[in-house]
């Protein structure tokens, strides 16, 4: 999420760069800020979500440093498949400022920058943890979609500067992260199906603290310590509306409705059987990926109701011919499918899974009907 894509050459040039500012042990003047760097969203998926990034900034030392935990290797072995696992490893690094602001600039993302009210001790302590641990194995960490990734890393960066946990923490009133995270995927539909259904139970629930960099904004923005806000200034670096994204004859919830009006127009058993065979498949891979991967997100995946493998009896027992099986297969399938459609009466994405709910409940009705004479 919000990730920034580095080649492995590039990652290490700018630690070398880094290294340069950690060499000199500088103490920050009084005038230096220490200020929290919110990226807008942008096309590609990983930085649908957005950004967040730290900045240092003493004029009088010629210090503009932005430090983000946003960087991975794409060229990493098994990248996929880590990614997946919930083990892959995402880095600290840092460039100048200047270099940041032109990535931004070339993507026409905007950056808004909210200069935080520390004390000199907490800013000093903050530049000299975040140089220190660049240069150390302490810049590594296991990216978690959820728990670990480069908003929730600066939250508890700062928050451990400042002896408490004060940045980042959700209001009791505070949505699910399912509701969080499905507007982000508005214009891409096929993603938001897709994650839709790959999520389990956890996003479900609201989370211990802000993880989206939007969200961290709001929270800095309303935060006050005792009778002192946290955030000391906010300024509009960049500045840019979102381009509206071209319609994609593909990529619609028209063109998936059209699919499963075909596949109950034709109402050929070959053709549901297909289907069932490709929902029983997708089934077996949210329950691979439940006890496979690291990522809490993907564990106790209700939609196994939906894209449920036991539709694999049902096309076995119709290719034996097996009246009883093919009742009593199809009737434990509708029954999953009705407990299903109860447990996403208030989920979000309820509309997406529709087409698929009627066409494959109109197709176990049909065979418990037929079978049960």
């Amino acid at each position: 999420m919000y990730h920034k894509k580095f080649a492995l050459v590039s990652v290490l040039l700018l630690i070398l760069l880094t290294n340069t500012v950690n060499s000199q042990k500088i103490t920050l003047s009084n005038s230096a800020e220490i200020s929290v760097l919110t990226c807008g969203t942008g096309t590609e998926i990983y930085s649908l979500f957005g950004h967040t990034a730290i900045r240092i900034k003493d004029s009088s030392h010629f210090v503009d440093q932005v430090y983000n935990y946003g960087t991975f290797d794409f060229n990493t072995p098994n990248f996929y498949l880590k990614f997946v696992k919930g083990d892959l490893q995402y880095l600290e690094t840092s460039c100048t400022f200047e270099e940041f602001l032109q990535e931004y600039l070339y993507e026409k993302r905007s950056v808004d920058e909210q200069v935080l009210n520390l004390t000199q001790d907490n800013k000093q302590a903050l530049f000299d943890y975040l140089n220190t641990s660049l240069q150390s194995e302490e810049r590594f960490y296991t990216y978690k979609f959820i728990d670990k990734n480069c908003t929730t890393m600066v939250i508890n960066t700062l928050n451990k500067i400042i002896g408490k946990p004060i940045i980042g923490v959700n209001p009791d009133s505070a949505p699910t992260n399912r509701k969080l995270l499905y507007p982000y995927f508005k214009e891409h539909f096929y993603v938001q199906l897709g994650t839709s259904i790959i999520f389990g139970s956890k996003v479900d629930l609201k989370s211990d603290q802000v993880f989206l960099p939007s969200e961290l904004y709001n929270n800095i923005q309303n935060l006050k310590v005792g009778k002192q806000p946290i955030c000391k200034e906010n300024k509009k670096l960049l500045d840019f509306e979102k381009e509206d994204i071209p319609f994609s004859w593909w990529n619609n919830f028209y063109l998936f409705c059209l699919v499963f009006v075909i596949i109950i127009a034709l109402n050929k058993p070959s053709i549901y059987n297909a289907y069932y065979m490709i929902l029983g498949f997708l089934g077996l891979f949210f329950v691979f990926a439940g006890f496979y991967s690291l990522h809490r997100e993907l564990v106790n995946n209700y939609n196994v109701l939906l894209f449920n493998p036991i539709l694999f009896s049902v096309v076995y027992f119709q290719y034996k011919k097996n009246k009883k099986g093919i009742l009593y297969s199809s009737v434990f399938c509708f029954i999953c499918l009705f407990t299903y459609v109860i447990l996403l009466i208030n989920k979000p994405y309820l509309g997406l899974v529709t087409p698929i709910i009627i066409t494959s409940g109109l197709r176990l009705a049909q065979l418990i009907l037929k079978n049960k004479r």
